[in-house]
């Protein structure tokens, strides 16, 4: 057991750095140069400190804090930690390390242009709010703390405020996070009345006092919340827009690490504060996340932004989560705790897998953004002769993000897979129909998922540049490559040694579901009801190392010639290769737009300029082949109208009469007096 006095003094020191890491960066502000290194160079440092505090509190130490003072209601300031915050803080902490480092060179590029002051204080006060909410043990103090973290992002989106696209991303943003947080708010207002406390230690004993329709209408609003900040579909909208508008160390953090609060909030709602719930619950989550899964990856696909196809991806990602959450809870509510357990470690190990190859991809395409001022992909090519480095760990971070092995994507979808193919244990048909629906999205996914990432690498970073930018790039600094090789090789460690973090996680499922999960641990693999499925990430990897090494070796003993010869590239017959013969993104995303045209509602336009001496020659031929989003069509733009409309007629009260507003005021009154009679 580790001592409850190092965890609290990890957690000061850690909250120490922080605090001076803004203040440092607000007091050097004259200094653009030195306010980013003390900002970031302390942020560095506290998120060390928040690392260690993870990795005590999945090892058994705990922690709890209470200061009335501070929160003079609803019982003060209330810190606390179990295993399943632990986790997330060392989830926080694997994004946060890496996008510190990175910071520290990638800031260089805003000044003159944003305050770097600003910046510091903001990042710093970023990660404080994201550790501290996972602490949080009371209402009050999560709903503050919930808060500053999204403010806190909101002010990171913004940080190019100039930037009409960053303007409307940063709109958006807030709108969905604020009715977000209404919705987290009505909810956890509903269960502190139902129960008559806000200490959330002793919401799960007295859930048994909820009515079934009041917990349900508390589910509903807190899904509704946490999946706005999840991310899910069709909540998912402020994703596309905030994430490529943010600064790229600060894209890896919102979507490897904020979005994943949703996750825990979700997690916490429905294994800790309102106990077993209905069927319903998990079959609920878990349609929304195939859903999230499947659109998530198509619209990624189809996307020629680079840092908004990842944007997409993270939607995707979220689904695959939620796949093992929304399973573990329907296998509760079947009274199949080691099966809910099971799932709920898919979950968790997915959700720390896809912060470290989320973080790597977004920091590898601020590295190809700060070399080539663009995200267009159409804009690129020929960049992995230009930055190496950047290209390797960028390839890293897609063979993750596409589970195969040897990296980590692979094994967590792997477990995923085994948690809802045991759905057969369950002997309800509506039942097993949706553990069928999440099998086939989740395989969907995959496939899709590959062929994304095949897009993202090979059209920015294979073949010839196709724009004077990409033409001269260049390798970016030190600390921007040092952040991605960290990342780099966490996924490899987290595919190839699985126990390291499975051993923990599981202690961290039996604290949800009071039971130990149907796995085994071990070096050299995994197993799941041993007679039902196993694998060996590490067997794998040592396969493929040994194959790659048996090919080239396999041909020296057959004679082949092993003199290298070099050639030009198989031209198809033409006599000179250009970037204008290249496969292009829109080329390769065009079969996926014909096959689910119904989702993409693609829009063809032909613009066709003649020449102004005759119109019998052309000048110029533009084609586009534009998708839109079915939500934004069917949900988003109707509800906005609706809204304008109600504006507008509100705008007849607003008279600016000073007489009228006393009427009012009269009005309102009387109503009230004759309601509290």
């Amino acid at each position: 057991m580790i001592d409850g006095t190092l965890t609290l003094n990890l957690l000061l020191a850690a909250l120490a750095c922080f605090g001076a890491g803004a203040a440092g960066a607000l007091l050097t502000a004259g200094r653009p140069g030195l306010s980013r290194v003390v900002g970031h160079t302390l942020a560095l440092l506290g998120s060390g400190f928040a690392l260690a505090l993870g990795a005590a509190g999945l090892m058994g130490g705990t922690l709890r804090v209470a200061i009335p003072e501070v929160l003079p209601v609803g019982g003060g300031l209330a810190l606390g930690m179990d295993r399943l915050s632990a986790f997330f803080i060392l989830v926080i902490a694997v994004g946060a390390v890496p996008a510190s480092l990175y910071a520290l060179g990638y800031t260089r590029a805003y000044e003159g242009r944003a305050s770097l002051a600003g910046l510091g204080l903001a990042f710093n006060a970023f990660l404080a709010s994201m550790v501290l909410v996972a602490l949080a043990r009371n209402v009050l103090t999560f709903l503050a703390l919930w808060e500053a973290m999204s403010l806190a992002s909101y002010f990171l989106v913004m940080t190019e405020s100039e930037r009409e696209d960053t303007q409307r991303a940063g709109w958006v943003y807030l709108v969905m996070t604020h009715a977000g947080f209404a919705c987290l708010l009505m909810g956890l207002l509903l269960m502190t009345r139902a129960t008559g406390t806000m200490d959330f230690a002793d919401w799960g004993a007295l859930s048994g006092m909820l009515k079934g329709t009041e917990r349900n209408a508390i589910f509903v609003l807190l899904a509704l919340g946490f999946g706005s900040k999840a991310g899910v579909i069709p909540l998912h909208v402020w994703l596309p827009r905030a994430h490529p508008a943010a600064p790229s160390h600060v894209s890896a953090l919102m979507s490897g690490v904020m979005i994943k609060l949703g996750v825990y909030g979700l997690v916490r709602a429905g294994f800790d504060w309102l106990g077993v719930g209905p069927a319903w619950w998990g079959g609920a989550v878990l349609v929304v996340a195939a859903l999230s899964a499947v659109l998530g990856v198509l619209y990624a696909l189809v996307d020629n932004d680079l840092k908004r196809l990842l944007a997409y991806s993270s939607v995707e990602n979220i689904g695959i989560i939620l796949l093992g959450v929304g399973a573990g809870m329907l296998f509760q509510s079947y009274a199949l705790p080691a099966l809910a357990a099971l799932a709920l470690v898919a979950a968790l190990y997915h959700t720390l897998n896809h912060a470290a190859f989320k973080s790597l991809l977004f920091m590898g395409a601020g590295a190809v953004l700060h070399a080539t001022h663009t995200r267009n992909l159409e804009e690129m090519g020929g960049l992995i002769k230009r930055m190496p480095q950047t290209a390797v760990f960028f390839l890293v971070g897609s063979v993750a993000i596409a589970a195969l092995p040897p990296f980590n994507g692979f094994l967590s979808e792997w477990l995923t897979f085994q948690a809802l193919l045991l759905s057969f244990r369950i002997s309800a048909p509506a039942v097993n129909l949706i553990f069928g629906l999440g099998v086939a999205a989740l395989a969907l996914t995959g496939g899709l998922a590959a062929a994304c990432f095949v897009k993202a690498f090979g059209i920015s970073f294979l073949a010839l540049p196709r724009s004077e930018p990409a033409r001269n790039a260049h390798e970016v600094g030190w600390t921007l490559r040092a952040a991605m090789a960290v990342l780099a090789v966490a996924c490899l460690l987290l595919g190839v040694a699985p126990s390291i973090v499975l051993g923990p996680l599981s202690a961290t499922a039996l604290d949800l579901t009071h039971a130990a999960p149907e796995m085994r641990f071990a070096w050299d693999g995994v197993g799941v009801k041993e007679a039902f499925a196993t694998a060996s990430p590490l067997c794998l990897a040592v396969a493929l190392v040994a194959l790659l090494g048996a090919v080239p070796l396999a041909l020296r003993l057959l004679g082949a010639n092993a003199r290298r010869r070099t050639y030009e590239t198989w031209g198809c017959g033409r006599a000179l290769q250009t970037a204008r013969f290249e496969y292009t993104g829109t080329a390769f995303a065009h079969p996926f737009k014909r096959v689910f045209d119904l989702l993409y509602r693609p829009v063809a336009r032909l613009d066709i300029e003649a020449h102004p001496e005759s119109r019998f020659f052309v000048r110029t031929i533009t084609y586009r082949h534009e998708t839109r989003s079915v939500f934004e069509d069917a949900l988003y733009r109707p509800l906005i109208r609706f809204t304008q409309r109600l504006a507008q007629w509100a705008r007849i009260v607003q008279s600016g009469n000073v007489h009228s507003y006393l009427l009012y005021i009269l009005i309102a009154l009387v109503v009230l007096l004759v309601v509290a009679r």
